[in-house]
């Protein structure tokens, strides 16, 4: 057992390696005018310990001539010269190695043989001539044992700080309130030195927090005399508004340091993380927007103690719907997912987490009506999430617009047609902006779903029909944001389509309970619609995530490549002719599509057929069935090229 003396010594003895470790590090800018003074020390002091073994202690001194101060500046001189020409100044002492060795070796042997040479020269016979020869090898091992020691006591002070664990990390933290209390206990024990607190609170500027300095407000992060010797930025303020954590995040990613954060306030809430616990920063971290929250009683009134059924279970949308489902308490949750992966994954997190709950996992497919009508006619789902479908608008453009006619509207009106049959109160879409006005087979097979489920809502008047429309979701499977930080991850080139190119965004959960309360609020044949703010530049989001991730843009190219098949430059929300109203969930409309009993059979004759058509025949037939679909014209390959040349860095 640790004695109060021993505590006191240790802490001691980390305060004094801490200490040295900034003393480094504010040296470490200065490194390579400190490194020629050192070498230039060790070569001076290697000259006289040559002349000692050569002369001896007695005539060490007494016997060197007059102008051997000069002969040992100019020696000096041209090792110094040899290791600016071989780069060596500019080498990390701590991490050398046998690459560091061979270039000092190289180093002493030329400036050693170029001094013997003018020293020869220009007859200056009273220096020893074995002082010449055997200095370069005393220097090189001077030289050598320099950096030794230097590595070691530098590996020492690392362990001793941070535990082995790797680099020292000096942290400076955005946020002092108690998420800041809390996180500074944690990251310590973890190895982290933090310099400093950054909080807008007057109150607390020039207070210590922790034992640690709240140095000023939180646009301070910019100033270098702030900031100071960190090495990372850590932005905690879990409670703050999302356009809080935005404007936090943009002044931090301001620094080119790396940046963390910790968990958000939803996170705590679910407990799906604890605020000690530093991650990177996640999609809905930059959306800069409050969340829409849910109407609680209204979604318990709908969705406690009856049967769910979810199509696409285990999808991005489909499984964060299973988690939110999972807390309202229905009787039974019907999990149907085509992929034998995705649903086991989600079956695995919800009997993890929710094990009183009923589950029914079942693997199949929405285009099979006859396995639909078995399933619906044996589970009577009372609520129905419909988020089967083929999303992805460039793989559904070339060569597989069947598939997506196929999956995403005959799909819906077998699960929609099943839902009615087996008495179901109600049947969620979830549909798309790429809906509204569609230049794609993606957007328009949605379109044509959303078509779908206004004449079910004419000819089945006994189950609520309604569809929910949303923009981009961030963090989903295929979308931006991961592609983006896998490519940061290798160092780049960051792909943008278009300089222009904007996108709604929202994240999973947000997605998530924009769906529940459509359930819970919406009217059979209308179409919900989030007001989800401004749109957002995609190049502008690229940049965000360079820099929050510690580069910049000379670092990690963004280039464009231009925009693909059926893309275009903005994505709508409504369309023109489409009748708006509020309900009574703020931020949430109703577009009131009307009654299109007409469509539906040449509508499903051809999404049955289509798997017997080309591409282009689906285009052409789609068009007839869904007015407003324009595919976009084709992309010729120099437009593409021309585009891929742009510079990213406007």
């Amino acid at each position: 057992m640790n004695t109060p003396d021993d505590s006191s010594a240790d802490a001691a003895a980390e305060g004094f390696w801490q200490r040295l470790d900034l003393l480094l590090a504010r040296l470490r800018v200065h490194r390579q005018p400190l490194s020629l003074l050192v070498d230039a020390s060790v070569i001076a002091l290697c000259w006289n310990i040559t002349y000692l073994f050569r002369l001896g202690f007695e005539r060490w001194v007494s016997a060197r001539p007059a102008y051997d101060g000069w002969v040992l500046a100019g020696v000096v001189l041209a090792y110094l010269m040899a290791l600016l020409l071989l780069r060596v100044p500019q080498s990390l002492w701590r991490f050398s190695g046998f690459g560091e060795v061979k270039r000092l070796t190289l180093a002493c042997a030329l400036a050693g043989t170029l001094a013997a040479l003018v020293v020869v020269s220009l007859g200056l016979s009273k220096v020893p001539r074995a002082v010449l020869a055997l200095h370069p090898v005393v220097s090189l091992m001077g030289l050598c044992i320099v950096r030794i020691v230097y590595r070691m006591l530098y590996e020492h002070m690392r362990g001793q700080v941070a535990g082995g664990a790797g680099e020292v990390r000096r942290a400076l933290v955005m946020g002092a309130g108690a998420a800041a209390r809390l996180l500074l206990a944690s990251i310590r024990a973890q190895g982290w030195v933090v310099l400093g607190l950054l909080d807008d609170d007057p109150a607390k500027q020039g207070a210590r927090i922790g034992g640690v300095p709240v140095l000023g407000a939180l646009d301070a992060v910019t100033e270098q005399a702030q900031r100071g010797l960190a090495t990372h930025v850590v932005v905690a303020l879990p409670g703050a508004t999302a356009a809080q954590r935005r404007r936090a995040l943009e002044l931090a990613s301001g620094t080119g340091l790396p940046v963390l954060t910790v968990p958000s306030v939803d996170e705590l809430r679910t407990g799906r993380s604890r605020v000690e616990r530093l991650r990177d920063i996640e999609p809905e971290d930059l959306l800069g927007r409050e969340p829409v929250q849910l109407d609680e009683t209204c979604l318990r009134e709908t969705l406690a103690g009856r049967t769910v059924l979810i199509t696409g279970a285990g999808g991005s949308i489909g499984s964060e719907l299973s988690r939110q489902l999972a807390q309202q308490g229905p009787s039974r949750l019907v999990l149907l997912e085509q992929s034998e992966f995705n649903l086991y994954s989600i079956e695995q997190e919800l009997g993890h987490d929710f094990p009183a709950l009923p589950l029914v996992r079942l693997l199949g497919d929405v285009k099979d009506l006859a396995q639909m009508r078995q399933v619906f006619a044996q589970w009577r789902p009372q609520v129905v999430f419909h988020a089967a479908a083929y999303k992805h608008v460039p793989l559904m453009e070339d060569h597989n617009a069947a598939a997506a006619l196929r999956n995403n509207t005959l799909g819906t009106y077998h699960a929609a047609l099943a839902a009615a049959e087996s008495g179901a109160e109600r049947f969620v879409l979830i549909s798309t902006d790429k809906a509204v006005n569609p230049t794609n087979v993606m957007g328009a097979s949605k379109r044509a779903a959303e078509r779908v489920l206004s004449a079910m809502a004419v000819t089945h008047p006994g189950t609520r029909f309604m569809a929910v429309r949303f923009g981009n979701v961030l963090g989903s499977s295929g979308s931006v944001i991961p592609k983006f930080k896998d490519q940061i991850a290798r160092g780049g080139p960051v792909t943008v389509t278009h300089p222009d190119i904007i996108r709604y965004f929202m994240t999973i959960p947000e997605a998530a309970r924009l769906v529940l309360q459509a359930a819970a609020v919406g009217e059979s044949g209308q179409v919900l619609v989030l007001d989800m703010g401004e749109p957002v530049r995609i190049v502008d989001l690229a940049r965000s995530l360079i820099r929050l991730a510690g580069h910049t843009p000379d670092e990690i190219e963004i280039r464009f490549v231009g925009l693909r098949p059926g893309e275009k430059l903005y994505e709508e929300l409504l369309a023109h002719d489409d009748n708006t109203q509020p309900t009574s969930t703020p931020r949430l409309h109703v577009a009131l599509l009307g009654e299109e009993a007409e469509p539906l059979a040449p509508l499903l004759a051809l999404a049955a057929s289509a798997q017997a058509l080309d591409d282009a025949r689906v285009r052409a037939e789609l068009m007839k069935v869904v007015p407003e679909y324009r595919p976009a014209p084709a992309l010729h390959e120099p437009q593409a090229s021309q585009a891929g040349l742009r510079s990213g860095r406007s």
